[in-house]
């Protein structure tokens, strides 16, 4: 099994349509090639610069033999845990490799305390961290970084034998590191983080947790020569067509794991979807479901299903209206990797930039700068602080009344994003609560991790169809953890992550209602509760 795919109803129609221009084009081939005027002129410069994961594959082999042989040094060590400190294409990549691999990899894409602090209280003596960053200086993985030395001096080790970084050539991180003494691994400049699955980024945290990086790399190289040629079945042009060609466009795209061997694939394709594609005032929404999540029964018209599945079946066996995708882990990702690139040529859009990713971030330094208190609460309910980015929200005076005006609040055409910041390790139960609400709208919702989202669909959310409504669940932890020669504190900078984001939300004119749990575990199951009734 390498890659198959069956496509039917609406999305058969878009590859009927759309995939012999696209042959004509010669646009499997052009990406290949590495062509940056695909994507029109405005595209062009930053397309020029992006386009090396077509080639990922022949440029990572050379990195396995490094990474393995590290590997087996830190064994002889007595290293037998690995932690990953990384966001966005650093860590969901490395986290669906691991997870299908059954490997154990602890994954940091978090500042929330509670949950950095349980890592550092875990197997310290025989862990491994590796930093890892394309810009070199993002502060969540900066923070991980801080807070990882200190525990290894505190217990004896010198850090520069535990720490691994991963970063572009030249970046701030790489320059410090490598005066420091620390073990770099140099990533290819010319690949944008979230089509970084098959660099040094997907395959060092991998490989050195255990996992057969080689075979990886092998299942990628198997169908790369079907993925480049200017053919009618070609998978990539297909799937492409399919997922950004259907008339109306169905910017809705839930895929559901369905028998395939691959963990949390969605998750991964999430952030490359929805960074790619979303931005003005465009694109294509992921949403991750089940085989019996809420939105399989209510054939939503803007919603287009793709199933991954052990064997892709025959057109006539495939529910209507879907797509099956059978295939190898390392065959999906340059599959999908290309399949996104064709969309974004489809849509009009640069699907290798993400002009509104730096707003948040932008908003997140003000805040550690400047410190404000938090804007008093509308009120407060059994321990949960209720604020809106609209007094119209929290008007009934009630948590229940203000999660209904939100759903209320929902567009025809919209969806609802459920963005907890809270410690996904101890309260990883938030994620029912996508379910629970979805069950109660007739429309698409999704859920994400904070602040790891604000690195993938966070793009989505300023830069796409304005639909969208938004429900935040911060916490209020009972240890916060200091982050070394930061005047910052881990805690500080969750909160201002969610307040910068939800400011921004704002300015761009979509709806937010800020739930604040002072106790989390009460809290959530408060929360948890109120999301199963009816409204």
């Amino acid at each position: 099994m390498s890659f198959d795919i069956t496509v039917s109803g609406p999305a058969l129609s878009a590859v009927e349509r759309v995939v012999p221009q696209l042959v004509s084009d010669l646009v499997a081939s052009r990406i290949a090639g590495q062509d940056p005027t695909l994507w029109g002129s405005s595209a062009e410069e930053e397309a020029a610069r992006r386009l090396g994961w077509t080639e990922a594959v022949v440029i990572s082999e050379p990195l396995v033999p490094d990474i393995l042989a590290l590997r087996d040094k830190l064994r002889k060590e007595g290293v037998n845990h690995v932690v990953l400190g990384g966001m966005g294409g650093s860590s969901l990549a490395p986290e669906v490799i691991t997870r299908t691999a059954g490997v154990d990899l602890t994954i940091l894409d978090t500042t929330s305390p509670g949950q950095i602090g349980a890592a550092l209280r875990d197997r310290i003596a025989t862990t491994a961290v590796v930093i890892s960053s394309k810009s070199g200086s993002t502060v969540e993985t900066d923070s991980h970084k801080r807070v990882f030395e200190k525990a290894f001096r505190d217990a004896g080790i010198d850090p520069t034998d535990r720490i691994i970084v991963v970063t572009d050539p030249g970046s701030p991180l790489d320059e410090s590191a490598r005066a420091d003494g620390y073990r770099v691994f140099n990533a290819d400049p010319n690949v944008g983080g979230r089509y970084s699955a098959l660099t040094a980024f997907g395959l060092v945290p991998s490989g050195l947790a255990g996992v057969d990086i080689a075979a990886l790399l092998d299942e990628a190289s198997s169908v790369a020569g079907r993925i480049a040629v200017d053919h009618p079945e070609n998978p990539a042009l297909i799937l492409g067509a399919a997922i950004a060609g259907t008339r109306p466009l169905r910017d809705k795209l839930g895929i559901v794991a369905d028998g395939t061997y691959i963990l949390g694939f969605a998750d991964w394709a999430e952030q490359l979807i929805a960074e790619s594609t979303g931005k003005l005032g465009k694109g294509i929404l992921p949403v991750v479901l089940d085989p019996d999540s809420p939105e399989l029964s209510k054939n939503l018209p803007d919603l287009q299903i793709v199933r991954l599945v052990e064997s892709a079946r025959a057109t006539e066996e495939v529910e209507p209206g879907e797509i099956e995708i059978s295939g190898t882990l390392g065959a999906q990702i340059l599959v999908w990797e290309t399949a996104i690139a064709v969309a974004g040529r489809l849509l009009g859009i640069d699907p290798f930039d993400q002009p509104d990713v730096e707003s948040a971030k932008e908003a997140t330094r003000g805040l550690l700068d400047s410190r404000p208190k938090p804007a008093p609460a509308a009120f407060v309910e059994s321990g949960v602080e209720v604020r809106a980015t609209d007094s119209a929200l929290t008007a009934g005076g009630t948590l229940d009344g203000a999660i209904n005006a939100l759903l209320a609040a929902l567009p025809d055409d919209g969806y609802l994003s459920i963005q907890c910041y809270l410690d996904r390790v101890h309260l990883a139960e938030a994620v029912n609560l996508r379910d629970l609400l979805a069950a109660r709208i007739d429309r698409p919702a999704t859920f994400g991790w904070g602040p790891r989202f604000l690195h993938s669909t966070g793009q989505f959310h300023k830069g796409g169809p304005a639909v969208g409504v938004f429900l935040q669940i911060t916490a209020e932890e009972s240890r916060d953890i200091p982050i070394p020669d930061r005047p910052f504190t881990f805690g500080e900078l969750i909160r201002a992550q969610a307040q910068g984001d939800a400011t921004v939300l704002a300015q761009h004119g979509r709806p937010v209602l800020t739930l604040n749990l002072t106790d989390p575990a009460q809290g959530l199951a408060t929360v948890l509760s109120l999301a199963g009734r009816r409204g």
